[in-house]
């Protein structure tokens, strides 16, 4: 059971208007004013699995206007799209780019708070460096949202942030607007050797479940006294003034617990990084326990032994298209792991990059997945693959409603691509960020350059 939100029943009972909770933190970023640009007579992965071929995509005024044949705009650029292929911009759900940034420097090593188990007081975008390069890096590999997460060393490792992947100065100006938080949770040995070899709980994963349980009880108690206060000041507010005593008092803040209470309200989706079967199936266990949902498991080599349970409960895995057996945990992998995944009915498959690396080609990962799933029997087709970078992603970070596919009214996060996106010589020629173009292989003005590379420039005699 869901429970309400207190700031939310406490306005409908007061017949207040209803809002989003308010982050200290707000978000600057803004759709840029651009022009419309039509693309002509492409091959269209619209990302919910359909295929357009010889299509026409206009967009206008940062959002898709429209997706069809013989479309028309006055004073559109044109794009000739003949040999082309047009996909939705590719979205990576596990990022630490900006928390990890370039250089890899002691200095930048801001992805994990090491100093306890559960940190779910700490909030990603508070490491993240707008300068790391490696943003522009993924943004040439047709990259236009992605989410950053804290690493893996904690039981419970704080708060992710959905960016939208444009050049900014501060990190406020890449937040993707609306777009929830995520929740890091981690299972299995990371937090055991981190903890562990301190001699300190978590050192088994006994351990790191009782860990687990703790948090969210300590959280639920939290939600009690909020909604406790909720009905007491419905209450106050209703009685008569003269009779009616001191306001209620608040209950004290708490910055971890609040976390925690918005994944139990499913305000805050949890994303759990998880490689075995039996400990994915324990940690949905625990979601049941306490009321909240996983969204997604992240690495998950042994997701598809349990494709149907994750299907059954509408969980995600964010996975890897072949790294596997770089420990114990990580094993028991295969190559056709998302491929399983995907073809469980309802299955929601997705491709992702933990890497600064492998985000930059993310195209070419989701094309190994879908030959090791041809290779396995199941002819999977451009068109359903682009969804495992694109539509499902969207689904994982709850902004499926803005992004992901190319229908009319969504935002502009377009990528033209030289040829079929699946082919190893496939490069993003132009990368559209609602409606804005942010990169173009052919026009060197429009490749952003992070100021920490600009010193790196040799020197070139007139």
């Amino acid at each position: 059971m869901r429970l309400l939100p207190y700031a939310i029943a406490t306005a409908i009972a007061l017949s207040l208007p209803v809002q989003a909770t308010e982050t200290p933190y707000p978000g600057t970023y803004t759709v840029p004013t651009s022009a419309p640009v039509l693309i002509r007579d492409a091959t269209v992965l619209i990302g919910n699995g359909e295929r357009m071929d010889e299509a026409d995509v206009l967009l206008r005024d940062g959002r898709i206007a429209a997706v069809g044949a013989n479309l028309e705009a006055e004073g559109a650029r044109i794009i000739d799209g003949r040999g082309k292929f047009v996909t939705p911009g590719l979205i990576d759900v596990h990022s630490h780019l900006g928390v990890y940034a370039v250089p890899a420097m002691s200095a930048h090593n801001d992805g994990n708070e090491m100093t306890a188990p559960t940190t779910p007081n700490v909030w990603a975008e508070h490491s993240l460096n707008p300068n790391d390069p490696g943003f522009d890096a993924a943004r040439s590999g047709g990259v236009t949202s992605m989410q950053i997460l804290p690493g893996s060393a904690n039981l419970i490792g704080g708060r992710g942030v959905t960016v939208k992947n444009v050049p900014a100065t501060t990190y406020q100006a890449m937040k993707f607007p609306g777009a929830p938080y995520g929740l890091k949770i981690a299972c299995g040995e990371n937090p055991k050797r981190v903890y562990g070899g301190k001699g300190a709980s978590p050192m088994t994963n006994m351990g790191n479940v009782a860990g687990y349980r703790k948090a969210f009880l300590d959280a639920q108690d939290y939600v009690r006294q909020q909604d406790e206060y909720t009905k007491k000041l419905m209450a106050w507010e209703k009685g008569d003034k003269d009779e009616r005593g001191d306001k209620p008092t608040p209950p004290k803040t708490d910055l971890a617990l609040d976390t925690l209470a918005g994944a139990l309200r499913g305000e805050i989706l949890v994303h759990n990084h998880c490689y075995r079967a039996d400990e994915m199936a324990t940690m949905l266990d625990l979601a049941d326990e306490f009321g909240f949902k996983i969204t997604a498991f992240h690495h998950g080599v042994e997701a598809y032994k349990i494709a149907d349970l994750l299907a059954e409960k509408g969980v995600c895995g964010a996975l890897w298209a072949d790294w596997w057996g770089f420990k114990m945990e990580a094993l028991d992998g295969i190559q056709e792991n998302i491929a399983f995944v995907d073809a469980a009915k309802n299955g929601c498959a997705i491709v992702h990059s933990d890497s600064g690396e492998g985000i930059q080609r993310l195209n070419q990962e989701a094309a190994k997945a879908m030959a090791y799933g041809n290779r396995a029997g199941l002819k999977i087709t451009p068109e359903h693959a682009i969804r495992w970078l694109t539509a499902n992603a969207a689904r994982a970070l709850g902004v499926a409603d803005q992004v992901g596919t190319l229908e009319a009214g969504k935002q502009a996060d377009v990528v033209v691509w030289n040829g079929n996106p699946f082919s190893v010589y496939a490069k993003a020629e132009e990368v559209f960020i609602d409606g804005a173009l942010r990169f173009d292989r052919n026009d060197r003005s429009t490749w952003h350059q992070a100021d920490a590379m600009l010193g790196m420039q040799k020197e070139v005699t007139p």
